[in-house]
């Protein structure tokens, strides 16, 4: 998703480690953020591994009505099983194996006994029977539910997006983003003169009397939240990317019919877009579903082979938020970014959703590199500045369904931290060739926060626990201060991670000099004054600070 709120050589990182700071005590978390946040018995114990979802939604009482057939596989002790559904949404039964099963619901949260003995590494199919009026968006994407629409022709428009409310507002399942099903069935029936378009391949279109079906079919793990379906006068277009291999990737397009000539100008810019993300991380990672952009009606969400697109055809973010200069589709590249960063390589609790979004923001000034140059790419992230607020570390208190972040920290600061790392380190090979080999080991995989450090400290042959401590777990960067003393300027790096140290870049006069900062006083030399230093801004989320001592 997206938000706007829009030369020394580098010796080891040190780290006297000290009891972390819980800059979140003064949240409050309820019953409902734990139980759909921690991962007890009753959820950890099994595993989803194909759902089908069959809905019929009527656009006019703005209600639905559907069934959801649950593969799983039990993994340990279950007498009592928990899936999610909105409290809102009625659970009309619960089927196994032809027997009806007993369940009782704690807000969102549904409890549904097994029939006993349950035997571990058996496997089952669970129907559940629901409907309703479920949760409508009041702005999204930024909030979660379906969004009825219009379009410009008074005709029924229909979305869904869940990130961070959850699936579980429009549809029962595992609500948790540490189990993915292996593939997956959408089968949506609507009224007959509209469309649906959703994830994955359209596999089947099923007259029904005055009402259609149509079965989607994604073929790859998926995260819930990807799970999306799209409902309106939609036409569609179609192209195709050759990627450096040659293979072809289908790309497919459902806009409103009377949006069709914006269309295919506007999307023109995906397989430049794909050309960049190929070279940088390898192919796209749903290459079997196809890639395909699906106008909304509200602004966009990284819907998985089948991205939400409500940019309104135009440059930047509705206009703006890109330089002046530039002429680029944000909505395009941030969200397709994320077929790399959040759908292929996903998280499993919600306060590691940097990985997500700060992976991804980063992405779109990779994009602008290679298509414009460097130096057009720092531009680009000096632009996102602005949006750092440093109010609360990156990354969440865990175990909780944490979404609420104060800022949009966990994207534009999250990238300058990428940034940040790759001068740091001051070797762009090395620095590429860690993201290309970090994405390709764990494509289509869910990581930790941990599991990123562990690998590019691996990888880079050096230990940057600290370095990533300051950045994720604590709000305010590091900060580069100097001192006058007698003749001399002198240096030192504060962090709240004691032992700190790290090479800074900097201008003394002007001349670009790489400082390798620790928490010691450093002379920096004569015949300068603190005035004549200032961070190489462009490479560095460096704070500087002159102290009187």
């Amino acid at each position: 998703m997206f938000r706007y709120q829009l030369t020394l050589l580098f010796a080891a990182l040190l780290c006297a480690c000290a009891p972390a700071q819980n800059y979140f005590a003064d949240r409050s978390f309820t019953e409902a953020d734990t139980l759909r946040g921690t991962l007890g018995p009753t959820r950890s114990n099994y595993d989803v591994t194909y759902y089908e979802l069959h809905l019929d939604v009527n656009p006019v009482d703005r209600e639905i009505e559907g069934r959801v057939e649950m593969d799983y596989t039990i993994t340990g002790q279950l007498p009592i099983l928990q899936i999610d559904l909105y409290h809102n949404l009625q659970v009309d039964g619960i089927e196994q194996e032809g027997k009806d099963l007993r369940y009782t619901r704690k807000g969102n949260a549904v409890f549904v006994e097994l029939p006993h003995p349950v035997e571990i590494g058996s496997r089952h199919r669970m129907s559940i029977h629901y409907g309703g009026q479920p949760t409508e968006a009041q702005n999204p994407p930024w909030d979660g539910g379906f969004v009825w629409g219009l379009d410009q022709k008074n005709r029924y428009w229909v979305g869904v997006a869940c990130e961070g409310d959850g699936a579980s507002l429009w549809w029962p399942n595992k609500d948790h983003l540490s189990d993915e099903p292996d593939s997956m069935l959408i089968s949506v029936t609507v009224p007959e003169r509209l469309f649906v378009a959703s994830n994955g391949n359209l596999r089947a279109e099923v007259e029904e009397g005055r009402k259609k079906r149509y079965d989607w079919f994604v073929s790859y793990p998926i995260n819930n939240y990807n799970v999306s379906i799209n409902i309106g006068n939609y036409v569609h277009f179609d192209s195709i990317y050759r990627s450096f291999d040659g293979e072809e990737l289908a790309l497919d397009y459902y806009v409103i019919d009377y949006n069709l000539a914006k269309a295919k100008k506007q999307f023109r810019e995906v397989p430049p877009m794909l050309e960049a993300y190929e070279h940088y991380f390898g192919k796209y990672p749903f290459w079997n579903d196809g890639f395909a952009l699906i106008e909304t009606p509200y602004l966009g969400m990284e819907h998985q082979s089948g991205i939400a697109y409500g940019n309104r055809f135009m440059r930047g973010y509705l206009g703006g938020l890109i330089p002046d200069d530039m002429n680029w589709d944000y909505i395009i590249v941030h969200e397709a970014g994320h077929e790399y960063f959040g759908n292929s390589i996903s998280v499993a609790d919600h306060a590691e959703m940097w990985v997500h979004e700060s992976f991804t923001t980063y992405m779109e000034a990779l994009y602008v590199e290679y298509h414009f140059g460097e130096a057009a790419a720092r531009r680009y992230l000096k632009t996102q500045l602005r949006f750092v607020s440093n109010e609360e570390p990156i990354l969440g208190p865990a175990d909780v369904n944490f979404t609420d972040f104060a800022s949009s920290d966990h994207y534009y600061k999250g990238a300058w931290m990428l940034h940040t790392l790759r001068g740091v380190l001051n070797d762009d090979p090395l620095f590429f060739g860690m993201l290309r080999s970090f994405y390709q080991d764990h494509e289509r995989s869910i990581v930790s926060t941990q599991q990123v450090i562990d690998y590019f400290s691996n990888y880079a042959e050096r230990d940057l626990q600290p370095f990533f401590d300051q950045y994720l777990k604590h709000p305010n960067p590091p900060v580069l201060e100097l001192r006058k003393t007698g003749d001399q300027v002198e240096f030192r790096l504060q962090s709240d991670v004691a032992g700190l140290a790290m090479p800074v870049g900097v201008y003394l006069k002007d001349e670009p000099v790489r400082l390798l900062t620790t928490p010691e006083w450093q002379p920096m030399g004569s015949g300068l004054e603190v005035v004549d230093v200032r961070v190489d801004t462009e490479r560095f989320l460096v704070e500087l600070e002159v102290v009187n001592e």
